[in-house]
């Protein structure tokens, strides 16, 4: 039969095992929080290149969304969001509407305003780009929004 040592550890013991059992889920947090952001920069890395695709594909995808949002009854309709680190600035001249805020982008969401400048804007479409979210009261992320309506 076992002894009482045996079915009872002493408290050390189980102190001991209890940090090692914390230790191992710090680890894997930590592990879990640096793959998160890993893929993170990846993802952002991705989107301050250009997109790859041809100017008609562009063009075939702006109708696509627009002519959606149109069957929908809507007048404007988001067409990106995106992290504010793709602005030079960080989203700074857009949050405070500067003059030239357009020169700030990177990556797609320039590709988005050139998109529009060459195309959607001589067609009466008009493009803004606001700050959508504030984490810990500092600009977050962008959203493109493309509308037509009065």
């Amino acid at each position: 039969m076992p002894g009482i040592d045996d079915l009872i550890p002493s408290a050390t013991q189980i102190r001991k095992e209890a940090a090692l059992k914390e230790a191992e889920k710090a680890d894997e947090y930590a592990r879990l929080a640096a793959a998160a952001e890993a893929e993170k920069r990846a993802l952002i890395e991705r989107l301050t290149k250009p997109s790859g695709k041809t100017e008609d594909e562009k063009v075939k995808l702006a109708s696509t969304i627009i002519q959606r949002a149109v069957r929908n009854g809507l007048t404007e309709v988001q067409v990106y969001r995106f992290p504010n680190t793709l602005c030079t600035d960080k989203g700074r001249a857009i949050n405070q509407m500067e003059k030239g805020w357009e020169s700030t982008l990177t990556g797609i969401p320039k590709e988005i305003f050139q998109l529009w400048t060459d195309y959607l804007k001589p067609r009466g479409y008009r493009i803004a780009y606001q700050v959508v979210d504030f984490p810990g009261g500092v600009p977050g992320d962008i959203g493109i929004t493309i509308s037509w309506g009065d």
